[in-house]
């Protein structure tokens, strides 16, 4: 009866699941971000190169899974494979960190929201809105560690409720406030058209998170054709999503308006359109999006402490389980963790475009290096051979086709380039604020390494140490010398 259940996921189904997981609260902000750094027409063609990139990254973790199906601690175990303990430990803890860092985005975007109909919060109210943050953190901690997750229902009302207001937003732009000649105006904005691409890629990024969660859902599917199909119709739902809210927005206000735009500046365009109450149906449905993100998210956020753990390149006390089931020790961990970013953001006035930056960052760790996992795979059949590494998973797996394996190695490239370009994209200042951001995890690491007797890091793993070192030293000597900030 298991298996039976296990394989009955339909098509439209996972569908379904891909859009609900990839679509959060950065389209809700979506008009303002893009118009900060780019004109209609460079939009869309960094529109055009994520839409290649991001599809890319999504088939990635889908071949992995069909070719590695044994690894299935989550996306860095698949770094780990690749590239050896250390650096598998440096994307989990990356991706955990940029976990938190959107938790505290989120309800940043929340409140300020609120705040928008609700005096006591808001932008201009940090102290209370902090406050705030830290109560609705520690009251879903209360709740999971009690193992209670959400609710089919709760996920089926929060995916309509954001859902229904995009829809919205997209007609009624579309036929009541769009104006062509408006769009066209300035259609290539200001400053070279290679500038604004490069600064709008950690937006079009994030607004994509969760597209890798595709391969997750791989062994519930009827056919390994169809969650191939479900990934091609999720990704081009959510792109015309994405795109249909971004481009639509430069009919309506120009370029420099939207970019003056508030964090939810889609209700903003809407309200430009149809009158208040335009703004207040966006706000309801960014509100009940990411209150269901946010419960999901600090569940989530915690799988990649405990799944190390269980791995054994962290302390295994962090594995433990509560007489619920719920890993409370990864969950505890992750909840402090949230409260000291909440103060540390707060008192440095941090905005929510900086969150989403360096958050963006930490995520991209693991999509680089799984990339480059498959071309290595691809390539040679294997990862790179890592000394005392590997000694606790299975990287067997079926052996792929010529034809197939040339297309796996075309999809592993262009992930690679996009991946690696995107860094260069970035800010440099959220590359070294990524980097400090990752040092710390050193300790627990090493001390794991240590208890276990284990040689602590190879050659290649030193040199990657002192790279990080050097960008993280770089990174909190600017902010002793107030030369870099978030």
């Amino acid at each position: 009866m298991t298996t039976a259940r296990i394989h009955t996921v339909t098509v439209w189904s996972l569908v379904a699941l891909i859009i609900g997981s990839t679509v959060g609260s950065g389209i809700f902000s979506l008009p303002q971000n893009v118009a900060s750094a780019a004109g209609p027409g460079a939009a869309l063609i960094g529109w055009a190169i994520s839409a290649v990139g991001m599809l890319s990254i999504a088939f990635v973790f889908q071949i992995l899974a069909v070719r590695r199906p044994h690894l299935d601690s989550g996306v860095y175990s698949y770094v780990r494979a690749g590239l050896g303990d250390y650096i598998g430990f440096t994307s989990g803890w990356g991706y955990w960190l940029g976990s938190v860092i959107a938790q505290v985005g989120y309800a940043t975007l929340f409140f300020n929201t609120v705040g928008h109909y609700v005096p006591w919060v808001g932008v201009d109210r940090p102290v209370a809105t902090a406050v705030a943050v830290s109560l609705l953190t520690w009251t879903i901690f209360a709740v999971l560690s009690r193992g209670v997750k959400q609710a089919a229902f709760m996920n089926a009302v929060t995916t309509v409720a954001k859902l229904l207001p995009i829809a919205a937003f997209i007609v009624l732009v579309a036929f009541l406030g769009f104006s062509w000649e408006r769009f066209t105006m300035a259609f290539w904005g200001e400053g070279p058209i290679l500038d604004q691409v490069q600064g709008i890629m950690l937006f079009t990024v994030w607004v994509f998170i969760g597209v890798e969660g595709a391969s997750v859902y791989s062994k519930q599917s009827r056919t390994r054709r169809d969650v191939g199909r479900a990934t091609i119709l999720g990704f081009f739902t959510v792109l015309a999503l994405l795109m249909s809210v971004s481009m639509l927005s430069y009919g309506v206000l120009s370029q420099e308006e939207l970019a003056a735009l508030p964090d939810n500046s889609m209700a903003a365009v809407l309200e430009a359109v149809v009158g208040p109450w335009g703004g207040l149906l966006i706000s309801i449905g960014l509100c009940l999006s990411v209150l269901g993100a946010y419960v999901s998210w600090q569940m989530l956020c915690a799988e990649p402490l405990a799944l190390m753990a269980f791995d054994g390149l962290l302390p295994r006390r962090l594995g433990a389980v509560n007489h619920a089931g719920a890993p409370w020790a990864a969950q505890l961990l992750s909840t402090v963790v949230i409260q000291i970013t909440v103060i540390i953001f707060f008192l440095n006035e941090t905005a929510y475009i900086s969150m989403v930056q360096l958050a963006t960052v930490l995520y991209l760790v693991p999509y680089l290096f799984s990339a480059l996992y498959l071309v290595l795979l691809a390539a040679r059949g294997r990862g790179i051979a890592h000394p005392h590494a590997g000694v606790l998973f299975d990287d067997s797996g079926p052996t792929p086709t010529p034809a197939d394996n040339r297309r796996h190695l075309l999809v592993g490239v262009l992930a690679l380039v996009y991946s690696a370009w995107l860094f260069y994209a970035a800010d440099l200042t959220f590359v070294l604020f990524g980097a400090l951001a990752v040092l710390p995890g050193l300790v627990p690491y090493v001390w794991t390494r240590l208890q276990a007797n284990e040689k602590v890091f190879n050659r290649f793993e030193a040199a990657v140490v002192a790279l990080l070192v050097v960008a993280g030293g770089a990174a909190a000597w600017g902010l002793a010398q107030g030369s870099l900030s978030l």
